[in-house]
């Protein structure tokens, strides 16, 4: 691993304190560290020879308009010679020294792993708070699903109830007897005849718990009048192949 130190301008004593500062919890030997400290001085005097050659520059008299164009144009171009070159260069390795590159290496190492414990942390806790919405969308909708579901239970009792008073009014119950007058004494004992509401309530209620099968068997306590109502109507269908059977018409669909 190659690790460079880049100092900013400043006071040399800053700069070395920082550098100092750098390097003071490192294991390595004193020798390295000494020699780190003599290069970082070398590298100061080179950089404090290039500020005063920047400080003689800005004490220039101004010069005309059009030669001071050229005069910036000409440090415009330099300036951009010298990016080229810094852009192409590799940076360069303070020190060789084994030992010193290894404590470094370990700092920069001990920073990374730093870092990604802390991009663990946000991420479970961002991890953490997406679960806790997902819950709370979750029961959220589960009590709006129930909601709905008892208001449709409590529509649907509304409208059998209307239903009902509705048949009791216009449809009456048979009476009793009705379907013993083809009887004779020595017959079986005869069937009750249910309500047409009950028959009504027989065909929504298969046709909505089995759709793929909404047939129901005729049989005895059936009022044949009733049955008659509901084909001739169209509220019911038979059974294209067992007349015996019947099912509601599919209104909703």
């Amino acid at each position: 691993m190659q690790v460079t130190c880049a100092p900013r301008l400043g006071r040399r004593e800053a700069a070395m304190a920082e550098c100092l500062s750098e390097i003071s919890n490192t294991a390595g030997p004193v020798e390295a560290k000494e020699e780190l400290l003599d290069e970082c001085e070398s590298i100061w005097k080179q950089m404090e020879e290039c500020q005063s050659k920047l400080m003689l520059l800005g004490t220039e008299t101004l010069l005309p308009s059009d030669a001071k164009l050229s005069l910036l144009m000409l440090r415009w171009k330099a300036l951009t010679v010298d990016f080229h070159q810094w852009q192409a260069r590799n940076p360069e390795v303070i020190s060789t020294n084994p030992d010193v590159l290894l404590e470094l290496g370990k700092e920069e190492l001990q920073k990374v792993k730093n870092d990604l414990e802390m991009v663990l942390s946000t991420v479970r806790s961002k991890n953490k708070q997406l679960e806790e919405d997902l819950k709370s969308l979750k029961t959220r909708e589960l009590n709006e699903l129930k909601n709905k579901v008892l208001k449709l239970k409590t529509y649907k009792k509304e409208l059998l109830s209307a239903l009902g008073e509705f048949l009791d009014e216009h449809f009456p119950p048979p009476e009793k007897g009705e379907n013993s007058k083809k009887k004779n004494s020595l017959a079986e004992p005869v069937v009750e005849l249910i309500t047409l509401q009950e028959i009504l309530e027989m065909l929504i209620n298969t046709l909505m718990t089995t759709p793929h099968e909404p047939y129901i068997t005729i049989n005895e306590s059936f009022w044949p009048p009733y049955i008659e109502l509901l084909l001739r109507y169209g509220m019911a269908l038979r059974h294209p192949e067992d007349p015996n059977r019947m099912r509601l018409q599919a209104y909703h669909k």
